[in-house]
Order: C-alpha cells, then structure tokens, then sequence
C-alpha cells in the first residue's frame, strides 16, 4: 500500500511524456491556462489511484464480493471490522493530495473564464468529497486545500452536502460556448474533452447526491430530484471512466496492482459466499466472471473453510470507473420510482443491467475473455419470467431490485458505492442467520464470523489519527459502527 505515490505518478506518466505535462512545476506559479493541461492528469491519476486502490478493497470486503484467503492476513482487521485510527492513513491523504490539483484547475479556470476546465474540476471535486463525506462524514471542504489555511476547518457531512449541490449547480449553470482559453483534450483522462459527457456527469452525480438524501431529507431529495428532471437534464449513458491502463508494473488498474502485483501474491481475495451464492442462485453467468473454480467462504472465516477456495478475478487493464454507465442507468430508475411512479424505470433498470453485462462481453475492454457472455443471457434475465425481470409493482419491492444489481455491478473496484448504498436502503437486506445455516437466503449480507463490533456492521471510517493530531478542527473520532448522518435506517 505504501506504494500508491508511486503507482499514481506512473498513472501519470502512462499516457503522455509530452514536456506540456511537466508535474514537477509550482502550480501556482504557472502562466495562464496552464494548470489547466497541466495538473489535471496529475489530479485525475492521483484520484484513480486512491479511490481504486485503497478504497476498492474496503469497499469489496464491506460490499462482500470478496473476504480475506484464510492463510493469509493482510486484510485481517478490514474483514474483522476493526479499522482503527492508525490503518489507512495514506487513502486519506492520497485524496487530498489528489484534490490540490483538481483545485489548483479549479482556482485558475474561474480566474481565466475557462468554463470547460471550470465545470471538469467541479465534477471531479464533487465525485471525490462525495466519497470522503459518505465514508467519514464531516471533512475540510469549504476550506480544503487552501494555501493559507494549513489547518482547515471541518464541514458537517450535511454542510458538505449542501456545499457540494451548490459548487455542481454553478458549475453546469455555465455557458460552455463562452468558455476562454485552449480546451480540453488528452489532458482529459476521462472524456478527452467531450464536454457534453463532463456535463451528464455532473447532472448524474447531482441525482446521486440527492438520492442519498431520500430518507434523512425525503423533501429536499424530492424537490432536487424534480427540479432536475423536469428540466430536461441528461445522465450519463457512458462509462465515466479512466482506461489507460496497461499490463505492467505501475501502470495496471489500481486495486489489481495493489493486491496482485505489488503483493506479488494472487491468493489474498476470496469469493464470499454473500455475492457468490447469490449468482449461483440465479444462474448468472457473471459467476464465471467475478471468481474462479472452487468454493466461497464464509464471510470472514478465518478458520474452518474448506481447501479449495474460489479466487477473486482481476485484470490488470480493466477500467476505474469514476462512473459507469450502469450506475447511472440505476439512479435514474431508483428516482423514476420514487417520484414519478415508477415511468419508465423498467427501462432504466434494464439498461443497467444489460451495461454491466455487456463489460464481460466478447469485445470487452475490461478483460482479455475468450468466452465473453452473450447479449441473450443478460436479456433473458430480466425478460418476462426471468430472475431478474423488474417488479411490475410495489415501491420498495422496484427499488431493492434496482439496489440488488447496483450491487453486483458494483464489483470489483466500486464496493465503497454499494456499501454506501446498503447503509442508505438496507439492500441487499441483512441476514438474521449465518452463513452455515441451511435456511440462510443467497445474496444477503451476513455478519463476519470473527469481528469486533459485536455483530453490528460498520457505517463508516475512522477519522486517520494524524489529521487529529494535527488538526484541531477535527471532530470527536466516531466508532466504526457509527452511522453518517444521512444514514437513518
């Protein structure tokens, strides 16, 4: 783990040598329009990194596609629970020192006009603090990454929220056809300078942020919701994803090179019983895709599984998805049923699970598949009849169907998304049995045989302990089982 700077600047470095990238420059001090090309691959690089390495495994163990091999002990205390103050220090400060460059754009591109670079910035800004808020609850925002201010103060996780809606709305109220300066290109990671994809992104996470609000402020949510419907905004209907990477040191997918290559050991991730018997369960042929020949585990058992467990599958090109298609699609459903009686949500909903099939296909970019899963499967699924044929009614029945497969599609770099999810809804539901017991249901997720929060599931992330002793605006540190503040359930 403690080679993720390295692994960031690599990411850098992978796509362009071109000297109009030179990092090692004062951002602060460089001519017009030139943060902008810049420091924004540095900010994108260093936000992949960070999101795909530390937090995919977290997200994994707690989302519980995977749990730890029963020989080894590297991710012991995540599948235990027992993050403490002092574990995963670096994801934090990773995070940050990502976000510096995104603000660095930021500052210069409002200076400038450059509305492009202006609206990329604030989109990538959000998606991240979204992340830390959801997973710490109040962090540095408004403050954040200001070079005067070395100890900034602390946004409550609701201030952050209102903040962030705020910096979006701004930032897509822009007029992109007056924006100044030389535009984006492949300095853009992303979307190599498509702006009108910038532009669903930013309305997608604008849904996003406001479903999470469903149960805390069920009005604002609606309100927000509707306002941006009914205005005709778009969604995302692509991956908002980062693809450069390669099969080679420092250069692969963030939680492949953190787990395989620089762990030089492939045996670290088991299949959970939680996501794999749910697959199984269904006949879904993602199974195939997901693990590989053997048994699950049970979740968190450490002692007594069998020989023979199923490895996790990971590939070293497969994308970090900042977005993907899929979860879009989902979002859009979950808000067609909640607020509009659930039009066109079956729609929606199909679309998302044929895009997450459709990534293990034979023209996949995602891995190098031989034997890629055809179209008809993923239609047959959800076509009348099929397991996963929306629900013609029933509110909360159409939207844990929608949770469910947001979950699955989730794996493997996005579990901290559906980990969030499942904290918000309680999809997929929680298990009142263990995993050994012949009634337990497939799909739902089960305690940790050995853990330390006395079968309770975690809620979040401790606050690191050096940003509390070095800040003394940092709150109180909140127990792991201490829900965030939009989690009421």
């Amino acid at each position: 783990m403690k080679k993720i700077a390295t692994l960031i600047t690599a990411l850098f470095l992978l796509v362009s040598c071109d000297e109009s990238f030179d990092i090692n420059r004062d951002p602060d001090a460089l001519p017009p329009n030139q943060a902008n090309s810049t420091i924004l691959p540095a900010g994108i690089a260093g936000l992949a990194g960070a999101q795909g390495a530390y937090y995919a495994l977290i997200g994994g163990f707690w989302s519980q596609f995977w749990t730890q091999n029963t020989t080894s002990n590297q991710y012991k205390n995540i599948d235990q629970y027992s993050i403490g103050t002092n574990d995963f220090q670096l994801s934090y400060t990773a995070m940050y020192d990502a976000l510096n460059d995104i603000r660095v754009v930021k500052r210069q591109a409002e200076a400038e006009g450059n509305w492009n670079y202006y609206l990329i910035a604030t989109v990538l800004e959000v998606e991240a603090s979204q992340i830390l808020t959801d997973l710490y609850d109040a962090i540095p925002y408004a403050e954040a990454n200001n070079p005067n201010i070395l100890q900034p103060k602390f946004n409550s996780g609701k201030e952050t929220y209102d903040l962030m809606i705020a910096d979006l709305k701004l930032a897509l109220s822009k007029d992109l056809s007056t924006s100044v300066g030389t535009p984006p290109g492949k300095d853009d990671f992303i979307f190599n300078g498509t702006m009108s994809n910038w532009t669903k992104f930013g309305n997608s996470l604008l849904l996003k942020l406001h479903l999470r609000l469903t149960e805390v402020d069920p009005t604002l949510a609606e309100s927000g919701i509707k306002t941006l419907i009914n205005s005709g905004a778009q969604f995302l209907d692509v991956d908002a994803a980062m693809t450069q990477f390669e099969d080679a040191a420092d250069r692969s997918n963030p939680l492949y090179e953190t787990d395989r290559r620089q762990l030089n050991t492939t045996l670290n991730l088991r299949a959970s019983k939680t996501l794999y018997l749910y697959l199984q369960e269904n006949d879904d042929p993602r199974l195939n895709k997901y693990y590989g020949e053997g048994k699950p585990n049970n979740q968190g058992d450490f002692e007594n599984a069998a020989s023979g467990l199923s490895l996790v599958t990971l590939y070293a090109k497969t994308p970090l998805y900042f977005m993907s298609a899929e979860e879009s699609y989902f979002l859009q459903a979950e808000a067609l049923v909640r607020y509009y009686g659930g039009a066109g949500a079956k729609q929606k909903y199909d679309l998302g699970v044929a895009a997450n099939f459709a990534k293990y296909s034979a023209a996949t970019t995602v891995a190098p598949l031989t034997d890629g899963i055809k179209k008809a499967d993923a239609d047959a699924l959800v076509a009348p009849g099929g397991v996963y044929e929306f629900p013609s009614t029933g509110t909360e029945a159409q939207i844990e169907a929608i949770i469910t497969q947001k979950w699955v599609a989730s794996f493997p770099g996005n579990g901290y998304e559906s980990f969030l999810e499942q904290n918000r809804t309680g999809y997929p539901r929680e298990s009142a049995l263990p995993q050994t017991d012949e009634n337990y249901i497939p799909g739902q997720f089960a305690i940790s045989v050995e853990n330390v929060t006395s079968d309770v599931f975690p809620r979040r992330l401790v606050l690191p302990n050096t940003v509390k002793t070095r800040n003394p605006y940092a709150p109180a540190i909140a127990k792991i089982t201490a829900p965030v503040w939009w989690d009421v359930n």
